[in-house]
């Protein structure tokens, strides 16, 4: 599924029928804001999506594969290079927000040698200078260390709710490391490239997120779901639904709880992350031969439990579901302790020391904790990752494929292993809250086959696999019983539930005399 990010001339090659009136009236108002701010007009605008994760939650930086797909919701910029540095050894960012009273313009001379981001402060164009310095490194990689990069003029619209679990970040960092390689002359983007800058492009602010967002951002195609894959490298291919009666849709709930990453990583997200990097190298430690390392790859502390994984099963021929199933018994008789584990009883079973554990899992990046829970996370990472592959059997194998004129029985398979995700998110992971599951449980007491939080969790949103002649009641149910409650503007209500159909990814709109 790699090869360049379209260009595209026309709105209906972005999205669909249904949203074509509103999306006209959006990019119309976006460029008519940037000629009047500007007193030119803009070159081109850079679109990346924000996405829904349908099954696979929390296993993408365990290296373990994810089934997301992109939404309406997105991320545009407006871009011009028309203007001039003003100082020498540097180029000018101007970038405004068409929502500027929550998001101030800013005006930057960067050097050239560098570009400076302060992730400890929550700065909202922290996002557009980390595509930067991600664009950068790869137009710099291929033009040599002295590429000078071209001013901007950016203004930005976004439609995914920051904090909302659809990952408006990997959408804001997507576009404009992709408005950055444009607007230095790049014409043919290539989309695993774009990704893999944009995964470690948003770490510089903090968020070690493992890779899902962005490719779900970039690779995603009209109509189909995304199997996302990141070992032995970074893959993505088309998953399609079968036909079913009732027909089978996605219904996005917001629960109105903002969980920001960058603000809560150190007890929240990036907690997550040194938790499963600790298993990892526990488990390794304690059931591979002596002396065997943990691979280096891809994970966002250099090591995974996929890593552990492929050490224990090196030269298996077991399928993957009969090594995750063993997998999941080995870690509840190795990793025992359900209080969880302190930074001393860590190094004890890995072997090395106390500063050791902190120099490798707890140095790139703040976290806080007191005792580790190493065994409740690994088991979610390994029983969501056999999920997966038990979710794409059903959409996929020929045998488990629905063969009746009436699919009930089938389309509630998939929503189990759906609620299955949210008890393990919530049990085992810890990242779901009271409103995410008081959503699941109204929605599926509506006819919903199965409901869960999405994204990062602690609030955002929750996705629901729901029939299609059941859409309206459950929409009612969610709003007599959860939106009612909660003092929401108009525009909130409006926004709280989306019914999704898979979107495209990135793309780049060449204009016309600042026009669509």
């Amino acid at each position: 599924m790699s090869g360049p990010v379209p260009t595209v001339t026309a709105l209906q090659d972005i999205y669909t029928q249904q949203a074509l009136s509103d999306q006209t009236e959006r990019w119309n108002n976006l460029l008519d804001k940037f000629q009047a701010l500007y007193g030119n007009p803009a070159q081109f605008v850079a679109r990346s999506p924000g996405r829904v994760n349908i099954i696979g939650e929390h296993i993408d930086y365990s290296l373990y594969s994810v089934l997301p797909m992109g939404m309406t919701p997105d991320v545009i910029l407006a871009v011009s290079t028309d203007l001039e540095p003003s100082q020498d050894g540097t180029y000018k960012i101007k970038i405004a927000n068409v929502d500027n009273e929550r998001f101030p313009t800013r005006e930057f001379d960067v050097s050239y040698s560098e570009v400076d981001i302060d992730a400890t402060i929550h700065e909202w164009t922290n996002y557009f200078k980390s595509g930067l310095r991600g664009a950068l490194q790869l137009l710099r990689k291929k033009y040599g260390a002295d590429f000078k990069p071209k001013s901007m003029q950016v203004l930005m619209d976004g439609t995914v709710p920051a904090g909302g679990g659809l990952s408006s970040s990997a959408a804001f960092v997507s576009a404009s490391a992709l408005a950055v390689m444009i607007a230095n002359g790049e014409r043919d983007v290539d989309k695993k490239a774009l990704t893999e800058v944009a995964i470690v492009s948003e770490r510089a602010v903090g968020v070690n997120s493992g890779g899902m967002d962005q490719s779900a951002s970039v690779f995603s195609e009209r109509g189909s779901a995304l199997l996302v894959s990141f070992t032995p490298s970074l893959s993505a291919r088309p998953v399609y639904f079968p036909h079913t009666n009732p027909e089978l849709c996605f219904m996005v709930a917001q629960s109105f709880v903002t969980s920001n990453k960058q603000e809560t990583g150190p007890i929240h997200y990036n907690l997550r992350v040194v938790e499963c990097s600790m298993a990892a190298a526990y488990l390794n430690a304690k059931l591979c031969p002596k002396g065997t390392e943990l691979p280096k790859d891809a994970g966002p502390l250099g090591v995974s439990i996929r890593g552990f994984h492929q050490n224990y099963f090196k030269d298996s021929q077991k399928s993957m579901p009969e090594q995750l199933t063993e997998l999941v018994e080995l870690t509840k008789s190795t990793l025992t302790q359900e209080e969880g584990y302190t930074v001393e009883e860590v190094a004890s079973g890995i072997g090395i020391s106390v500063d050791d554990v902190k120099a490798r899992f707890m140095s790139s990046f703040p976290v806080r904790g007191e005792r580790f829970m190493l065994r409740q996370r690994a088991l979610h990472v390994f029983t969501e990752a056999l999920r997966v592959l038990q979710f794409l059997s059903l959409l996929e194998d020929p045998a488990l494929a629905p063969d009746s004129a009436h699919t009930i029985e089938y389309n509630a398979k998939l929503g189990k292993l759906m609620n299955e995700t949210q008890d393990s998110c919530r049990d085992l992971y810890e990242c779901s809250c009271a409103e995410i599951d008081e959503l699941c449980e109204i929605a599926r007491a509506a006819g919903s086959y199965g409901s869960r939080l999405t994204g990062a969790g602690w609030g955002g949103c929750s996705v629901h696999l729901v029939p299609a002649d059941k859409i309206e009641d459950i929409k009612k149910a969610l709003l007599e019983k959860y939106y009612s409650k909660r003092n929401l503007s108009k525009t909130e209500l409006e926004g709280a539930i989306v019914v999704s159909r898979p979107m495209n990814g990135s793309a780049v709109f060449q204009l016309k005399d600042g026009k669509i």
